[in-house]
């Protein structure tokens, strides 16, 4: 499986300027690239370079290897656009969104990614040190710093490209390594059910809860604080804005990471299999008011998702996707459905056979329920991948309960 190691660089400020302008040339001939497949209609690789190769390399300074990657930068932009579209992440044709996704050739930013082969970049990791090539001639000795288990797998499994990042000042190398992962557990014991919510970040069928109550409180200082600055918006006030942009968006993700480890270092020691929801298109069902639309959209379930299905490939652990609806309303131990047993966010009681539970312990109790029936059917994941999304109203029940926890998870009711 491809697994990305990110590595920071440490140049020096002559390495950096070479890297800098490195990336800006770039980035400016892949602008120009992208005018021309815009207007001459030519999104393919090879035919693009017919057209742009000769005058990127001539225009810019850029080496014959690093044209070629120009041109397939451009040629994978209008690719990932055209997949956007075709999925509807752009709105609807006809759409004000869509028409300015379409209406205009694809631009760069000047400091954006720029990939490298083993021709333009070499490694010595035993010495933490990288040679890379720039429009001012090799660049050798640039130091850079990571983990050890980051520097054991870049030695054991780097292949392919790295692409070389400048992301507030500060510089990073992207290296894809293919990592061996375990062979599945066609056999699994059972099933591990996570309930995912905002309130409660993720609920296991064992009882666990990650609760989430205080990255919302984080979540809520931090937009209330970006809210003052910007209407502040004096030199300073842009400073600190500047300084305190992706704070939050790391911050998430590395409770994400903590989370997915150890949900899927528990499935594996207990010989079971990892049960999810299917949320996809939630967002887009669910209707809130505004003050609760930033809690919502702040919700960073898919990438917890992601996170868990990518550990538990490399782990060989089974991953099963169930349709949520009504988990929040039956009853795990009789199975009764009832928009009545979910009294509140916290807390589920059964009108049928009076069981009082934590309403997401309940609801991942019912999700561990039918994966374990699917895989008894012969519908499991045997790769851990999200389905195609359905059509029709098979996730709706789902969407009271997100609005419960959405406004439970807000401030300001």
């Amino acid at each position: 499986m491809k697994l990305v190691v990110q590595v920071k660089l440490l140049p020096t400020p002559v390495q950096a300027a070479a890297l800098e302008a490195t990336l800006r040339a770039c980035n400016e001939a892949a602008t120009w690239a992208s005018e021309v497949a815009f207007e001459n209609d030519v999104k393919n690789n090879f035919a693009l370079r017919r057209l742009t190769y000769d005058e990127v390399k001539a225009r810019w300074n850029l080496g014959a290897q690093a044209a070629q990657h120009v041109v397939k930068k451009t040629c994978d932009a209008y690719a990932t656009l055209k997949a956007n579209l075709k999925a509807g992440n752009l709105g609807k044709p006809g759409s004000k969104r869509y028409r300015r996704a379409t209406e205009k050739p694809v631009a760069f930013r000047p400091e954006g990614a720029q990939p490298y082969d083993d021709r333009m970049l070499s490694w010595q990791i035993a010495e933490r040190r990288i040679s890379v090539w720039t429009i001012r001639g090799r660049v050798r000795d640039v130091a850079f710093t990571a983990a050890p288990e980051q520097l054991a797998t870049l030695a054991l499994y780097r292949r392919g490209e790295s692409d070389l990042v400048c992301r507030d000042g500060m510089w990073f190398l992207n290296a894809t390594c293919e990592v061996p992962q375990a062979a599945l557990n066609t056999e699994p014991a059972g099933f591990l059910g996570v309930d995912l919510g905002i309130v409660n970040i993720a609920t296991t069928s064992d009882g666990e809860i990650m609760a989430g109550r205080g990255l919302n409180r984080i979540r809520v200082r931090e937009r209330t604080l970006r809210t003052k600055l910007q209407k502040k918006n004096t030199p300073s006030a842009r400073r600190r804005l500047k300084k305190r942009r992706r704070k939050e968006a790391r911050r998430a993700r590395d409770i994400n990471h903590k989370i997915a480890k150890h949900v899927v270092a528990e499935a594996e020691r207990t010989g079971r299999g990892i049960a999810l929801e299917d949320l996809t298109g939630i967002r887009e069902r669910v209707r809130l008011a505004k003050p609760q639309r930033a809690t919502l959209h702040s919700w960073s379930f898919a990438q917890l998702g992601a996170f868990i299905a990518y550990k538990a490939r490399r782990a060989g652990v089974p991953v099963v996707y169930v349709d949520p609806a009504y988990t929040s309303r039956t009853c795990a131990e009789c199975g009764h459905i009832d928009r009545a047993n979910r009294v509140s966010q916290a807390w589920f009681a059964c009108r049928s056979c009076g069981v009082v539970a934590h309403a997401d312990r309940n609801g991942s109790r019912n999700i561990r329920a039918r994966a374990w029936e699917l895989w008894r059917r012969g519908a499991q994941s045997i790769a851990p991948a999200p389905p195609p999304r359905q059509r029709g109203g098979g996730t709706g029940r789902k969407r009271s309960v997100i609005a419960s926890d959405a406004r439970c998870a807000s401030p300001s009711l």
